[in-house]
Order: C-alpha cells, then sequence, then structure tokens
C-alpha cells in the first residue's frame, strides 16, 4: 500500500502525467515561437532545446515505475473518467516504451534542421536544398515503425499516432468511397461556367479585423487566445486557456479569413475540453481526423454558408470596399467556386480530398520503399494532373507546398480528409438535433452548434476513442455519404445541376 506522503497509485499517476504535460506545453510554446517569431538564426539551438524536453518527456512516459502505478491504479479506478485516464495512459506508456530515447532525440533534432531548409526551398523553389532532410525524415519514420513489427504495414504503426485504430487498408477502403462520389461530382461542376471570384484588392488590414470579428463570434476570447502570423498556418494548445492560432494572407482572395475560422475551430476543441483532464495529457483532441472535423465545420459548413454570409456582408463591405457591390447570393457563389487548384489549403470543398489522397499514397511509397524521396517531384506532379488535371510549374507550388514532411509528421495526412468526413456526419446530426442552424447563423449567433459540439465532442478530450465518439454523436461509424450528399446538396443549388 502506498504511504500517506506519496499518496494512491491512482494520485501518483495524475503527478508523474502533470509532470509529462507540463513538459509537452513548455514544447509546444517554443514550437509555436519557432513557426511565429524565433529569428532564423535560432534554429540549431531551439533544436536542442526540444529535444531536451522529448527525450525529458519520453523519460517519464517509458519509466517502469510509471507502468507499475499504471497497474496499481488500474484497480483503484474501475470506472469513470479516471478508468479512461489509466488506460490511455497505459498506452501511451507502451508506446513509449518501444521508442528508444536516442531515436525520439534524434528526430527532434532533425526536425529542427529540416524546418528551415525547407522554409529556403520553398521560397527559392530548390527541391534539392530539402532533399536529404526528406531522406532522414523517411528514414527515422521507418526506425519508429521498426518497433512495431505486428503492424500489418510500416504505415500503420505511424497512423495510428494520429488517428487510434486506423489502418492503412481501412483508410484506403473509405477514401475509395469518396472518392467513389467526388469524382463525378466535379465533372459535372466542370461543365458549368465557373462563378466569377471576389473582387480584389481585398486588403490584409480588413481581412484581419474581419477575420478576428468573425473568430470571436464563434468563441475567440482574448484573455485565453491569440492571433498571430505564420507561413503555414497552425493551431498550437498551450493549455485549455493559452490558445494561439496562425494565419497567412493574400489580398486575391480570403483565404486569410477562412484559414483563421479553420485554426479557431481546432482551438475550440482544446478550449471545450473538461477542465478536469487538466495536465492529465488526456485533455486534448482524441484524434487528429475528429481534429479536423472541427476546423473544416467552421471553415465551411459555417463559414462558407449563405446563412453566415447573410449576418457577415455587410460587415465585410465595411472593411473591405471591393466587396460593396456583391449581394449574399454573389459572395456566396465566390467563397465556393470549384476549380482545380495546385495548394491544398487553398483547394475547395469538392477537390481538396483528392489533394490528401495524393500525400496519403506517395507516403505509404515512401515508406515502403517503392519511392525514393528524391523522386518525389515528378511522382507529385504526375499525381496532380491524373488526380486534378492541371501541370505543376515548380515545386514551391507542388512538393514543397506544406511543413508537414518537414516536421516529421509522416502519417498526418489522411487526417485531413477523415476530418472532412466526419464534418459531414457531425453538420448532419447537430442539424438535427438543433433545428433551424441556417437561422441561428443568419442572426450571427454560433452557440447553439458551439455548444452542441462542446456537449457531444469537446469535453471528452482523448477519454473516448475516435469511433466511439462518432457513434455516440452520430449515431453511425465513419461514413462518407453525409458529406458528400451535403456536397452535392450545396454545389447542385450554386451550379444548377
Amino acid at each position: 500500500m502506498a504511504s500517506k506522503a506519496e499518496g494512491t497509485a491512482l494520485e501518483q499517476v495524475r503527478e508523474r502525467l502533470a509532470e509529462i504535460a507540463d513538459l509537452e506545453a513548455a514544447g509546444g510554446l517554443l514550437g509555436w515561437d519557432r513557426e511565429t517569431m524565433m529569428p532564423a538564426d535560432g534554429a540549431e539551438p531551439r533544436g536542442e532545446v526540444l529535444a531536451t524536453l522529448d527525450k525529458l518527456a519520453h523519460e517519464r512516459q517509458s519509466d517502469p515505475r510509471l507502468r507499475e502505478l499504471l497497474a496499481a491504479a488500474g484497480g483503484e479506478a474501475s470506472a469513470g473518467r479516471d478508468a479512461a485516464i489509466v488506460r490511455v495512459a497505459t498506452r501511451d506508456a507502451d508506446r513509449a516504451t518501444r521508442i528508444p530515447p536516442e531515436l525520439v532525440v534524434e528526430s527532434a533534432r532533425a526536425t529542427a534542421a529540416a524546418l528551415p531548409a525547407w522554409a529556403a526551398a520553398r521560397e527559392t523553389n530548390d527541391f534539392e536544398r530539402f532533399r536529404p532532410h526528406l531522406e532522414r525524415q523517411v528514414e527515422l519514420a521507418r526506425d519508429v515503425a521498426a518497433c512495431f513489427p505486428e503492424a500489418e504495414q510500416p504505415y500503420d504503426a505511424l497512423l495510428d499516432v494520429y488517428e487510434p485504430g486506423a489502418t492503412a487498408a481501412s483508410v484506403r477502403e473509405v477514401f475509395a468511397r469518396l472518392s467513389d462520389g467526388l469524382v463525378p461530382l466535379v465533372a459535372e461542376i466542370a461543365e458549368r461556367p465557373i462563378p466569377a471570384g471576389l473582387p480584389a484588392p481585398l486588403a490584409e488590414a480588413g481581412q484581419r479585423v474581419l477575420a478576428l470579428e468573425m473568430a470571436r463570434c464563434i468563441g475567440f476570447d482574448e484573455a485565453r487566445w491569440r492571433l498571430d502570423d505564420a507561413v503555414h498556418p497552425f493551431q498550437q494548445s498551450v493549455s485549455r486557456t493559452d490558445i494561439r492560432v496562425t494565419a497567412r494572407w493574400d489580398e486575391h482572395d480570403l483565404s486569410g479569413v477562412y484559414s483563421v475560422l479553420h485554426e479557431v475551430g481546432h482551438g475550440l476543441y482544446e478550449s471545450g475540453v473538461s477542465p478536469d483532464l487538466d495536465r492529465t495529457t488526456l485533455g486534448a483532441g482524441v484524434s487528429l481526423g475528429i481534429h479536423e472535423s472541427q476546423s473544416r465545420m467552421w471553415e465551411n459548413q459555417v463559414g462558407r454558408s449563405a446563412a453566415f454570409w447573410e449576418h457577415w456582408l455587410p460587415r465585410a463591405q465595411e472593411l473591405l470596399p471591393s466587396l460593396g457591390g456583391l449581394g449574399v447570393a454573389e459572395i456566396t457563389r465566390a467563397v465556393n467556386v470549384v476549380q482545380p487548384t495546385l495548394i491544398r489549403v487553398e483547394a475547395d470543398e469538392a477537390t481538396y480530398a483528392l489533394h490528401v489522397i495524393l500525400r496519403f499514397e506517395l507516403e505509404i511509397a515512401l515508406l515502403d520503399g517503392t519511392l525514393a524521396p528524391g523522386d518525389v517531384p515528378a511522382a507529385w506532379n504526375e499525381r496532380i494532373t491524373a488526380l486534378l488535371g492541371i501541370e505543376v510549374p515548380d515545386d514551391a507550388h507542388g512538393c514543397l507546398q506544406d511543413i508537414h514532411w518537414a516536421s516529421g509528421l509522416l502519417g498526418y495526412f489522411p487526417t485531413y480528409a477523415l476530418g472532412n468526413i466526419v464534418s459531414g456526419q457531425l453538420w448532419q446530426a447537430a442539424s438535427t438535433a438543433l433545428g433551424d442552424l441556417d437561422a441561428a447563423l443568419a442572426a450571427g449567433d454560433c452557440a447553439p452548434l458551439r455548444d452542441w459540439l462542446r456537449e457531444h465532442v469537446h469535453q471528452y478530450g482523448r477519454t473516448v476513442e475516435p469511433a466511439d465518439l462518432l457513434r455516440r454523436a452520430t449515431g453511425s461509424d465513419l461514413d462518407p455519404r453525409p458529406l458528400l450528399d451535403y456536397l452535392r446538396a450545396k454545389y447542385t443549388a450554386l451550379y444548377g445541376l
């Protein structure tokens, strides 16, 4: 029996998890700073600091004493949230135990070196500057996958980090069903005239004000959040009450506004987790697919809807005078143009998943050795032409556009399209439960949807498995049909299909 001074096994588990959570929070904050404010020459020393933090967190996660305490705590917490904490923390500890600490450190160092190389390669359109770093990240990803020999294929071991329970085979199957619905829809739309785009210029200053006001409407709070710029927009939660979001801006479109809506959607998930999961390592999204469903819903189902613009168009016209001649119907068509594009983050809802499927296929080939890192540009360009019918002019608009491989995040990309699928299911369920969501959005009231998501998704953090959470919220397993139905209805109205 534990001494009174030590506390129960469960209390000791919570203390140890709090230390791990604090180390991860410190690493997250330094990572955010690296992408937003750090001087360029700070990359190498910052990499060493992050490697040390990763090593310390890994040592605590893989500590045999933690495993002993988790085993004992399992008897103290047979049900409820404590039991979920023990279950998930045990799985995390098992995974950490199997990955050597030196591999964790080397991965952090490789990422620190790869990120500035990627940024320079992207800016100068020079893949060769990044190629050796991609080779190293692929090599390290294979080393991690080798720690899990029971995986059916190496990619499964990486994918499971981001989407617990998913496999390459299961993702391929659901992506096939998604493609079967998207390809004919995109083909039908291609036969219709392309609606006029947004009239430029759309001043960055006006977009910033508009985006921040929209963000406040859906839940952004300056006491707990901040907005900054980054080359690649992202969200970083330091804690449930310290949420960082970033955006990038283009005066030819509203991509900056939509990146804010997207990243705030991520932040709402993190900020909506139950407070009793603070500093347990479970106070975060259960999977990146579920996470992405939140950002995509606020960006697309909400932010690109006619109801949303019914409320926001007058304010947008005050801040962005070039929009002055547009009505709600015109701006709704303009922000929902379906047209193949080179850049994933700028892709429309109908073609977006095709960008993700491309990356998914290339990552599997990189991991199993059928594609060499040096051959990525040619393979990328060939697949873009096959999937979207467009030519890639340079690598900056092709394989260098995303930060993920520089960050060592192989296995991450599929979660973007999985998130789209889940967003369709959750939107359908929320619409059924709440009634006329359009009326609320047209009145500038985002609270009903936000509160429904907090109740059915956010509060649970990592305590409920992704598939179980989806079934609880929607009554069904992963299914692309609601998303396809939503897209078909939207584009039928906009394009007269």
